[in-house]
């Protein structure tokens, strides 16, 4: 763990979304609304962390899309009803930007490409990147995050990403609310 760093209203939070803020499904994608389901305690994190930072930012690649798995419009019923949910238990999220190109495009906006990062800062140009976290649960979500000098943390206990992140991952956490906790305590954030 290597960035020391201390967080104002200044910073922005930019977190992946599958595996993170919601129940990856094995060998699957998220097609539905109803196949949507919180990771325990995600809620209550988001709420933390809005009291911590402006904006928050969803970064997620959904290649399911440019498999023809599911349509734009569904993703974005799915995204509704994650933001209002969020919304109702007191958080918030500020903008989902989303990759619906496929892994071996070399698309630029799919991560660990920083294209994404990109349009969110032009949608929202009080980010910088150096006073940015990115949480996610995979290697391209933390070489994402590296490659625009924020600070990364993994979430999750898988090993081997850990071990695949060494080098370029500053924190590590079990889950989200464990993340939101840490910063909540060392902060000394109101609820």
């Amino acid at each position: 763990m290597s960035k020391k760093f201390s967080i104002d209203q200044g910073w922005s939070l930019f977190l992946d979304r599958d595996g993170v803020i919601n129940q990856r499904i094995p060998d699957d994608y998220v097609k539905q609304p109803d196949e949507f389901e919180f990771i325990p305690g995600v809620t209550q994190a988001l709420k933390i962390f809005t009291g911590i930072f402006s904006p928050i930012i969803v970064i997620t690649n959904q290649q399911g899309i440019g498999k023809g798995l599911m349509t734009d419009s569904k993703l974005n019923l799915i995204h509704e009803k994650m933001l209002q949910k969020v919304a109702e238990n007191g958080g918030r999220i500020d903008a989902v930007f989303y990759s619906p190109d496929l892994k071996n495009t070399g698309s630029f906006t799919r991560k660990p490409s920083v294209g994404s990062g990109l349009k969110a800062r032009k949608q929202f140009p009080e980010i910088n990147f150096k006073r940015s976290i990115m949480a996610g649960d995979t290697y391209s979500d933390i070489l994402f995050g590296y490659r625009l000098g924020m600070v990364t943390v993994l979430i999750g206990t898988d090993k081997e990403v850990a071990f695949q992140c060494s080098g370029i991952l500053d924190y590590s956490f079990p889950d989200l609310i464990s993340f939101a906790e840490y910063l909540k305590k060392n902060l000394l954030v109101k609820d």
